[in-house]
């Protein structure tokens, strides 16, 4: 397969997807996506536990240009081990007018003796100005994490 390592796609607003070639097993991806442990070396600290249903938070950095309070509520919506992962995300401070409620879903595919990681992050409203600046920080902000965070966590089993 001729596919670059990294690739991405900006053209919808409502909605970031990219994939990576990761040359490490779907295993070893898989436990970095769902041990919190491993979680908060390359996204962010937080209560996680791989059962649907189960709800957590994730501590991040607070962004006001983007509405953002810093604080990720989360819920595990699906799983299929070591090939889905599908979370629900919101702002943890709805008060401040941030309507944020996105799904993010990892999709894990063998690829020779690696992994293609596969990420789409949907439900960013273009009419609102405040998810259109989310949508631009976080597109380049989800190419970093997982090309360079992501990438040293799994170095680093």
């Amino acid at each position: 397969m001729n596919t670059p390592a990294f690739e991405t796609s900006d053209d919808d607003p409502t909605a970031i997807r990219l994939a990576q070639f990761l040359a490490h097993p779907p295993a070893k991806v898989w436990r970095a996506l769902t041990e919190p442990e491993l979680i908060a070396q390359w996204m962010m600290p937080g209560d996680f536990r791989l059962e649907v249903g189960h709800r957590y938070e994730m501590a991040g950095v607070p962004r006001p240009n983007t509405n953002f309070s810093g604080t990720v509520v989360a819920e595990v919506l699906a799983f299929e081990t070591e090939r889905m992962l599908r979370l629900r995300w919101r702002d943890a401070d709805e008060g401040q007018g941030n309507l944020a409620d996105w799904t993010i879903t990892w999709t894990l595919e063998p690829e020779g003796r690696g992994t293609r990681l596969f990420l789409v992050h949907e439900g960013f409203d273009p009419d609102d100005p405040y998810q259109v600046q989310a949508h631009r920080i976080m597109s380049g902000g989800w190419r970093s994490i997982v090309t360079q965070r992501l990438g040293q966590a799994l170095n680093d089993l």
